[in-house]
Formats: structure tokens, sequence, C-alpha cells
């Protein structure tokens, strides 16, 4: 039985190009997503062995996309898509749960390879990302501890895509006074009176892509 994937990638094109490859290796794409809230929205909807995320997607990026769905499907896979390397990028998405993380100049040599290993229950890195973590551990560094809520880290990704306070609540579906209130906590934890202080923080924990 040919393993059921989702795609989720804010370019069209692109998820083209993984679909087509993804089936020439006798992988089944059941669904395809444009943006964060789609691709958990249709991982609930449809179940796949792996959802394969993008991490620089509108609304919910990769990384908190797989969040949600580590948590709430346990049975479905993620394997991460980026051209980033940088450490701070990848400890955040490990520290998500995600079991692949695959650097798209890789992908083509890389992607059936991670997909097989995560399915055996194998955590699957790019070569070029596996020596970006081995660095910060042998220099005992390691990304500072997020103070945020998964929330938290909603509303600031929306805030960081410059939405408004009343086009936040409704996406995130809470009143206008909520999100109002996360706004101020945001600027407290994070040390900043403004929406550039929070974008800028946002940008340095890869929430969004400057």
């Amino acid at each position: 039985m040919a393993r059921r994937l989702l795609l989720a990638d804010d370019h069209e094109i692109v998820r083209q190009g993984l679909r087509a490859l993804l089936e020439h290796n006798g992988f089944e794409v059941a669904g395809e997503a444009a943006d964060g809230h789609e691709a958990i929205r249709m991982a609930r909807e449809l179940q796949p062995d792996i959802a394969i995320l993008d991490l620089a997607m509108p609304l919910i990026n990769g990384v908190g996309a797989a969040r949600k769905i580590v948590r709430e499907m346990p049975n479905t896979k993620v394997i991460l898509l980026t051209m980033h390397t940088e450490e701070p990028y990848v400890l955040d998405a490990l520290h998500a749960g995600v079991a692949g993380y695959v650097v798209k100049s890789d992908a083509v040599a890389d992607l059936a390879a991670a997909i097989e290993g995560v399915l055996h229950g194998s955590t699957y890195l790019s070569s070029k990302v596996s020596r970006t973590i081995v660095d910060s551990y042998v220099e005992k560094r390691g990304l500072a501890a997020d103070p945020l809520t998964p929330r938290e880290r909603e509303v600031l990704q929306l805030i960081a895509e410059g939405k408004t306070t009343k086009e936040i609540s409704t996406l995130l579906e809470i009143s206008i006074k909520t999100a109002e209130a996360h706004r101020t906590k945001l600027m407290t934890k994070v040390g900043t009176h403004g929406v550039a202080g929070l974008v800028r923080y946002a940008i340095r924990r890869g929430m969004v892509v400057a």
C-alpha cells in the first residue's frame, strides 16, 4: 500500500514539483495545502502518514503547524522542508517534534530517503543540517527557551505578517479584546514597546522569514 502524504507550501509550482518527485518514487499525495491553517485542517481530515511542510508558510508557519499536528495526530509524522540551515531554525523545529528536516536544495536527493527513514522511526536530517546540530552541541550552545505560548506564537506571526488586531481576532476566532491582550503581553515578554521589535524577534526565532 502506498504511503499517503500531505504537501504544504504556499507556492503552487513548488507543490507541483514535489508531487511529481514523490509520485515518481511510489508515494501517494493525498492532499495539498497553501498555508499553515490549511495544512492543519487537512491533516485532521486526511490523517496522512507523513506531512511535508514548508517552513515559511503564511498564517501559521511550518514549525507552528508541525507542533499542532504532532500533538493532535501522533500517527502523522512531520518533515519540514526549508532553505534554512541556521541553528535557531533547526533546533526550534526539533523542539516542535518534527521527525525530518530537509534542505530544499537537497530535496531531490534527500526527500524520498527522509520519508522512508521517518516511516521506520528514525529522525532524518539533511547533511548540511547535521553539521549545524553537531556544532551546536560541541560548542555547548543552544537556542534560549522560547517564553511564548503556542497561541502567542500564532499571534506574533500574524503581527509580523502585518495583520491588524481585527484580522487576527477573525483568523484565530478570538475576541478583539483578547487579541489586544496577546499583543500587549507579547511586548512585555519580548521586551519591546513596538511592532518593529516584535517583528525582529519573530525573524530571529525563525517564525517568519525576512
